[in-house]
């Protein structure tokens, strides 16, 4: 995929993310996301979403995905993930659609919190993450092209959702 100016904010983000098409199938992915699951990012891409989660976890991915085509998001989805070792953490997952300029769905942006990481440290992390995020997509908006334009979108509607987030709640 086209690493574009928007996307470059995920690169190295604390978060783990990764875009799926509709059909749940990885498309692309952070360094976050492919470290916390013991993997290589290539060895991530073009794989399902299933193959990240536990046999037994497969209806409760699949009820994230019917929601998704329902609602366009999925909010507070608490999965247990599989890494590539078969250990396994829990993780709370949260997504927005992504739609071309035609309005039709690309797929979704997925962010994962690993909750066994989650501390006031981390939190702290994230939440300056996302201000960082924002600022940095409003400095990129007047200059994007036309297949950035559905990109910024996307990753607009997401950190607006994730910066909506009471992370307290999840330190546990």
């Amino acid at each position: 995929m086209i690493q574009t100016e928007a996307r470059k904010t995920l690169k190295d983000a604390p978060i783990m993310w990764r875009r799926i098409n509709s059909i749940g199938i990885i498309l692309d992915c952070n360094s976050t996301y492919a470290t916390n699951l013991g993997y290589a990012k290539s060895e991530i891409l073009g794989k399902t979403i299933f193959e990240h989660v536990p046999k037994e976890e497969w209806e409760t991915m699949n009820d994230s995905l019917k929601t998704w085509f329902e609602t366009g998001k999925v909010t507070d989805r608490k999965i247990t993930f599989k890494r590539q070792d078969n250990s396994t953490f829990s993780g709370l997952l949260q997504a927005t659609s992504l739609y071309d300029e035609n309005k039709n769905l690309l797929g979704s942006n997925t962010v994962i919190f690993n909750l066994t990481q989650m501390n006031d440290e981390k939190i702290k992390e994230y939440e300056e993450f996302f201000k960082e995020s924002i600022i940095r997509l409003n400095e990129i908006k007047e200059n994007l092209d036309e297949n950035s334009k559905s990109e910024y979108s996307g990753l607009k509607n997401m950190f607006d959702m994730l910066s909506s987030i009471n992370l307290k709640r999840l330190n546990n």
